[in-house]
């Protein structure tokens, strides 16, 4: 992309937008004028998107990729849409594996959130995470995954309190299941691994491939990221959908048991 031709346009740093609700989220910010740079490992296809190659599970990598898009433009949105997962039972997962899917799906977010701040203090600016459903009741064996991403909700209310001083505006975005490659791209232990857990491990991640392929389409949410750029007052938290708002309003107002119980019958627990 002809970087000269875009330098009177807004700078938007998406964050994973090789694929899924990242690549439908640069689509469509291209659409609507923003200049769009994507920052992951594999390059988004869009031929007007400018590609920064980074491991956000790298915070040096990821940080010196968004100070480059940035550049002497600035950066009027940041929309964080990278995640990893992975299906294993508590007991034996490993090490190494948790700690990756908390670097990409956590520590990346922060990272990126503190390399756009210095961007977006003088003139405001838009930060978008995309957290999921997940967080609010726990999916069956990819309990790292829920957890990074109640952590990521957590963090998403108390950066919009720190930065609305600067009129930086924090949303947290949270999909349900949605249809994209990321259901074959997990992680997923093999009997082996899994050991006497593998029958439960099984029928967990074949529900939750159901329920993702069945969901909500990739494009869906990202028009509810675009659309969250330009909204004057836009909220903390938002979720995608009419049947996860009332999943999540149901969970909040159920016992904990009789939520977990209803929760384990969608995992076939």
């Amino acid at each position: 992309m002809d970087m000269e031709k875009s330098k009177n346009k807004k700078t938007a740093i998406v964050v994973g937008g090789s694929s899924g609700i990242g690549y439908e989220t640069c689509q469509r910010l291209v659409n609507r004028g923003w200049n769009v740079v994507n920052i992951s490992r594999t390059p988004c296809k869009n031929l007007k998107v400018t590609n920064i190659s980074a491991d956000v599970s790298c915070g040096n990598e990821l940080e010196a990729a968004i100070k480059k898009a940035a550049g002497k433009n600035g950066v009027g949105a940041l929309i964080y849409s990278a995640g990893f997962s992975m299906a294993a039972p508590i007991e034996y997962a490993k090490e190494s594996d948790y700690k990756y899917l908390f670097e990409v799906n956590f520590f990346g977010a922060l990272k990126a959130v503190q390399a756009t701040i210095p961007f977006m203090k003088s003139k405001g600016g838009r930060i978008i995470l995309v957290g999921s459903i997940g967080g609010d009741l726990p999916i069956s064996f990819d309990s790292f995954y829920s957890a990074s991403k109640a952590a990521l909700e957590i963090f998403c209310r108390a950066a919009y309190s720190e930065l609305k001083p600067y009129k930086i505006k924090v949303t947290g975005v949270l999909p349900g299941g949605t249809a994209t490659g990321f259901t074959f791209k997990r992680k997923v232990y093999n009997d082996e691994e899994s050991g006497n857990y593998s029958k439960s491990v099984n029928k967990a991640v074949a529900a939750l491939a159901n329920m993702e392929q069945s969901g909500m389409s990739p494009a869906d949410v990202a028009e509810i990221i675009a659309n969250l750029l330009t909204e004057d007052k836009p909220p903390v938290i938002k979720i995608c959908g009419a049947r996860n708002t009332v999943y999540r309003f149901m969970s909040k107002i159920m016992p904990q048991k009789v939520a977990l119980g209803i929760n384990d019958r969608m995992y076939n627990q």
